[in-house]
């Protein structure tokens, strides 16, 4: 079965937006949007319309073939050669690595190739960053990151396997992307090479992890990896090999029977899992000049104040229990609904927003039927349908946690924060909850708050709350109930309770010095702040990268008149200031 690339129909626009593929926006715009401005990215896809990626499928083994489109990039100014790639063709592969989830459970091993010859992916398009803003560049590798670790996730968590079939060379994000599969075969044709070449050829880093993958999951050696990074040509053979760099290479003429052989192996090791999914739709997505609106998450704009807000509807009271029921509903059950759209939400946030620097969190709902489906996502946790529920809602609260702004969770009567969604509070870098005796308000924990939703350096948000009393989490889930404000905030579950008096004033106060402070301090405040204890592979990709690209992307070494992203392809040198920092 395949799901061909169609270039008919690239992507449907409403009737007052009539933009053809000149515009820039090519195969990344929702098929169900109504928008009043054309140049909004959309993060959804589906394989008919993907015009960079091939998707078929042989059984329990699945095949994506890079063939991108070099004239089809997301913004003019640039072509996609040699499998280079930027967000369109990111956003394609997001979209095939969550649908093999879902709609294929069959899958066991996910086979990663190119359709070109002598290459498999040249890395992130240099022309498309060079021509970037700042912002764009760090929210793209960002997103990019997020992309890579959901492979990652699919494997450890899914079992769904991905092979890196290496036909060609393959360089930078290329490799990085090779980097996030369980196993790596390079052709070896006497020509083809993995490499990094990012530091000797463009003065940044690998964008996607790459440096940390090297050393911490496939365990280079630091001085092998010290010369691989610093040698632009790469390496290639059997020391690629020698050296950990892939796992296999094969000559051509049995690269493609060596290829087959290992994706059988990695899919006979792989549990085998429900041989229906659940297909998922578009979503049901409308922006206007001032909101987003889904039928679950609304994403309300005020651009004057440079602040959003971001409500999520809760559940119904009643809800189906059953694991064949559940299935039947299928993306339209809550929890899938709610957090694919709280997902895109805040995708939408990052990219067409930048100016936004404070994002108020609310809910809206039953508290009861939010811990009754919560009970529900417990009990049926083996389920593989519930489980993958699960796994997307973990993955969706992580983008959050990640996301370079300022969240702030207001409690308030009418909210259901409870379980699952108690963790949007967690995630919050505040919390204030009114305390008005008139109009009952609290929050609830529940068994979901114990581990189903890992941050990305390993402990719960719970945890990471108490970091200083580790017997606390665990005794606040034996005594799972509702809180009140004044038990709330004397258990740590807030961080404000006022009364009805205070409220209103102690949040708009609060909101007003937030946006008084400097956005590039306060990212780097709550990147530290948000995770705190030991670090996990997955979590050094954003400490580290992100802090450090984000300062080497504004660096003149990399993009000043002189620097070696702006002269990349071109005849000049880059000259580069001597002083180390």
């Amino acid at each position: 079965m395949d799901f061909v690339a169609r270039t008919d129909r690239p992507y449907q626009r409403t009737p007052d937006s009539p933009r053809q593929d000149s515009e820039g926006l090519t195969g990344v715009k929702s098929l169900d949007i109504e928008t009043t401005d054309s140049q909004i990215l959309s993060f959804e896809t589906e394989p008919s319309r993907y015009l960079h990626w091939k998707l078929s499928l042989e059984g329990p083994l699945a095949r994506l073939t890079m063939a991108v489109q070099e004239d089809h990039p997301l913004k003019p100014g640039y072509q996609l050669k040699l499998n280079s790639y930027d967000l369109g063709v990111d956003i394609e592969l997001h979209d095939a690595v969550q649908r093999l989830r879902f709609e294929h459970p069959e899958v066991r091993c996910v086979i990663l190739t190119s359709n070109r010859d002598r290459v498999f992916c040249a890395g992130a398009n240099i022309h498309m960053l060079a021509s970037s803003s700042h912002g764009f560049k760090v929210n793209f590798c960002k997103f990019t990151n997020e992309t890579r670790l959901a492979m990652e996730d699919a494997s450890l968590r899914s079992g769904q396997r991905y092979l890196a079939a290496l036909n060609g060379t393959c360089a930078g994000g290329g490799y990085e992307l090779a980097l996030a599969c369980d196993k790596i075969v390079l052709v070896d044709d006497g020509n083809s090479a993995v490499s990094l070449p990012e530091t000797p050829l463009l003065g940044v880093l690998p964008g996607t992890g790459g440096l940390t993958r090297l050393v911490d999951k496939r365990k280079v050696r630091r001085d092998l990896a010290d010369i691989f990074c610093t040698v632009a040509e790469g390496v290639r053979g059997s020391r690629a090999r020698e050296w950990r760099l892939v796992d296999a290479v094969c000559p051509k003429s049995r690269f493609a029977e060596e290829v087959l052989r290992q994706a059988q192996e990695l899919a006979a090791a792989s549990p085998a899992r429900a041989t229906a999914g659940v297909r998922l739709p578009p979503l049901r997505k409308r922006v206007g000049a001032n909101r987003v609106d889904y039928d679950l998450v609304t994403l309300a704009l005020d651009r004057s104040t440079r602040q959003a807000t971001l409500t999520v509807r809760g559940p119904a009271a009643q809800l189906p229990a059953e694991s064949t029921s559940l299935r039947e509903l299928g993306a339209e059950w809550w929890p899938l609904k709610a957090f694919r759209e709280l997902d895109d939400a805040l995708c939408h946030l990052r990219v067409n927003e930048d100016t936004l620097g404070l994002v108020l969190l609310k809910t809206e709902g039953d508290l009861n039927g939010m811990v009754s489906l919560d009970k529900v996502l417990e009990e049926l946790k083996d389920d593989w349908f519930v489980g993958e529920v699960r796994l997307l809602m973990a993955r969706t609260l992580r983008r959050l946690d990640l996301t370079a702004r300022s969240f702030f969770a207001l409690v308030e009567p009418g909210s259901c924060f409870a379980g699952s969604l108690y963790e949007l509070a967690l995630a919050a870098d505040r919390s204030y909850m009114l305390d008005d005796p008139e109009r009952p308000n609290a929050v609830a924990l529940t068994a979901m708050n114990g581990g189903a939703f890992p941050m990305s350096h390993g402990p719960t948000r719970l945890q990471t709350r108490f970091l200083g009393e580790p017997e606390k989490p665990e005794q606040l889930l034996k005594d799972a109930r509702f809180y009140n404000p004044s038990e709330a905030l004397e258990q740590g579950l807030v961080t404000v309770a006022a009364d009805d008096i205070d409220y209103e004033g102690e949040v708009r106060m609060a909101c007003e010095e937030r946006l008084s402070l400097s956005p590039d301090a306060l990212t780097g405040m709550e990147a530290n702040l948000r995770f705190p204890g030991q670090e996990g592979c997955d979590s050094k990709i954003f400490s580290r990268l992100s802090a450090w690209q984000n300062w080497i992307f504004q660096r003149p070494n990399a993009v000043g008149e002189k620097g070696a992203l702006t002269l990349y392809g071109k005849p000049e040198r880059p000259s580069f200031d001597p002083r180390r920092t």
